[in-house]
């Protein structure tokens, strides 16, 4: 560990030490290669196979003698080579299908892994339909890259390479008509794909609207219809579909003509055709035996065909590639630094020693605040919107880390405590709700997933939560979305009742009864004072009457503590909280508020 502008700095690795995003099957992948290579070179010689036993036959036609040897060579050859490219492929397929399948697990465990070690904050700023999209969507598009994409790319060149080699070696005229045929497709393809990378990028935006328009629309059909906004809503898909339609229908039309001339191009009857005519011309003029230009015929579809197979292939590996980016991308961000040698908190006081925070490095959030929670007592942060407060709150959750300065709990720097004992000492209600897909009783014993019905009862009671939850179908077997379906402040209760359970010394509360309905508000403060007992709270609240009673008041002004003090005070002062508060009082009832220790409930 050191010391740098008064932040401690603990030692460790940024990003996860983990290699490749193909190290679980690094040594299968080239054997899917290996095996394709033999597939798609044996694959070839049974036309080969043919084209000799033609030769090793053809005398036969003129009463001449059959060189037998030549011939049961070609054909014992063409024979045990398809049975070579038969077991090559299907080998390949196999085991790059079952290298697939442990590929994704293995991506999925790293993610997960990952996930666990990742700052808190980095969830903050993103949906779960970005962890979603890593964790499912980018996982699955490398099924392309390492289940078909290898094998085709081989196919692509290795089939056209050898057949033309071979043509070459046998009469270079007909080699040279196959050779002009593929760099004509090429020049087609090339077309085909101009400006590509700008279009790809359209369509992205392009569909990423549409579907940001369905589920819109389909999530709020029930609120449009109610109050007599379907139509307009309606509308506002369908433009979206629209544009998209007519994007995505200019840019077929732009590439259409030359589409179907390269699809044209490579059908095995136009390159049959190209390559008589060819041949024809030269057996005609005596520059050529009908055996010489055989092999073309035989062999020369299998050149170009495959360019259109890859080309057809190519959104596919397009997406595969994105994907890849992106888990690379994901899996390379920093994670939480790990003590070396983790320390234990002696006590229960928070301190926040010339703390100072920036998200993006540029503007800071949060310059040189002090302040000291001591244990036991109710320290409110208040403060405009913008002023730092609920920024503060998640560095004393160690969400982030300071960019100077340091958080202190029991006399050390969160930073030296090990995660695990950090999040026992420290719980937290937010303002965002956040319940999990399983029984009531799981939702609450969370934090302590042994505790008994007893103890889990008990926190329910604590936080106003039992009666209601005793009304479910089901009681606390009941699974949330389910058969369990809460109101904002009953489900505010719910997660007031999992951190009483936690029972953990600190408590961190964020605007906690910012979604409570007014009927369940005041259960809501009984339940956040029943958990407060006794502990060391930091709440953070825009509902000034809720911590009038606190033990002190910070005041927060563009990321800066400019007043501290209890609320007689700071109301009397002339400050901002006293224009704040006099704000509030004209504008606001003024129901039971959170107290601290020793304060009248």
């Amino acid at each position: 560990m050191r010391k740098e502008r008064g932040v401690l700095a603990v030692t460790g690795p940024a990003q996860p030490v983990g290699g490749g995003l193909f190290r679980a099957v690094r040594g299968r992948v080239l054997v899917v290669v290996t095996l394709s290579v033999v597939g798609a070179l044996a694959s070839v010689v049974p036309l080969v196979g043919i084209v000799e036993l033609t030769r090793a036959l053809w005398p036969a036609t003129s009463g001449g003698a059959v060189d037998a040897g030549r011939a049961w060579a070609a054909a014992v050859g063409a024979a045990l080579a398809l049975v070579v490219a038969v077991a090559a492929n299907l080998g390949a397929v196999l085991l790059a299908h079952l290298a697939d399948s442990d590929l994704q697990l293995d991506l999925r465990r790293r993610i997960v892994q990952h996930l666990r070690a990742l700052p808190l904050g980095w969830f903050d700023a993103r949906s779960s339909g970005a962890v979603r999209k890593v964790a499912q969507n980018d996982v699955s598009a490398i099924h392309q890259l390492t289940a078909h994409a290898l094998q085709d790319a081989v196919t692509t060149v290795v089939v056209p390479v050898v057949v033309l080699a071979y043509l070459f070696a046998v009469e270079w005229r007909m080699a040279l008509a196959c050779l002009a045929l593929v760099l004509v497709a090429l020049v087609l393809f090339a077309g085909v794909m101009r400006g590509s990378a700008e279009k790809y990028a359209q369509y992205d935006a392009s569909l990423a609207d549409l579907n940001a328009a369905s589920v819109e629309y389909v999530h709020g059909i029930a609120v449009v219809r109610a109050f007599g906004q379907a139509g307009r809503s309606h509308r506002r898909f369908g433009e979206v579909a629209t544009r998209f339609a007519a994007f995505y229908g200019q840019w077929s039309r732009e590439t259409a003509g030359l589409m179907a001339l390269l699809e044209v191009l490579t059908s095995p009857v136009v390159v049959l055709a190209v390559l008589g005519a060819v041949g024809t011309w030269l057996v005609t003029s005596g520059a050529a035996s009908p055996l010489d230009v055989l092999p073309a015929l035989l062999l020369g579809a299998t050149v170009a065909a495959p360019l259109l197979t890859l080309g057809f292939s190519g959104q596919f590996l397009r997406s595969a590639v994105q994907a890849r980016a992106s888990l690379l991308a994901f899996l390379s961000t920093p994670v939480v630094p790990q003590p070396e040698a983790p320390v234990a908190a002696d006590g229960h006081d928070v301190e926040v020693t010339d703390l100072s925070f920036s998200y993006e490095g540029e503007h800071e959030v949060l310059r040189d605040v002090a302040l000291r929670c001591p244990a036991g007592t109710v320290t409110a942060l208040v403060g405009a919107s913008g002023s730092g407060k609920s920024t503060l709150a998640r560095l004393l959750l160690r969400f982030y880390d300071p960019t100077a300065g340091a958080v202190v709990l029991g006399g050390a720097d969160i930073r030296q405590l090990a995660p695990a004992d950090l999040y026992r000492s420290v719980a937290f209600v937010l303002q965002d709700v956040q319940l999990l897909r399983t029984s009531i009783r799981d939702n609450i014993r969370l934090a302590r997933p042994h505790a008994d019905e007893e103890a889990v009862e008990r926190a329910a009671r604590l936080a106003h939560v039992h009666d209601r939850i005793q009304r479910l179908p089901r009681g606390y077997d009941s699974v949330v979305g389910e058969d369990a379906h809460l109101s904002g402040g009953e489900a505010q209760r719910l997660t007031i009742a999992r951190a009483l359970l936690a029972d953990a010394p600190v408590l961190v509360l964020d605007e906690a009864t910012a979604f409570a309905d007014p009927d369940s508000e005041a259960a809501v403060q009984d339940a956040l004072s029943s958990l407060a007992a006794g502990r060391t709270v930091v709440v953070i609240a825009h509902r000034l009457h809720t911590v009038v009673g606190a033990d002190q008041l910070v005041v927060l002004d563009r990321g800066r503590v400019i007043e501290h003090g209890t609320h007689s005070e700071l109301a009397v002062a002339g400050g901002l909280y006293q224009q704040m508060w006099e704000r509030y009082a004209a504008e606001a009832p003024a129901p039971a508020p959170l107290a601290g220790p020793g304060v009248a409930r």
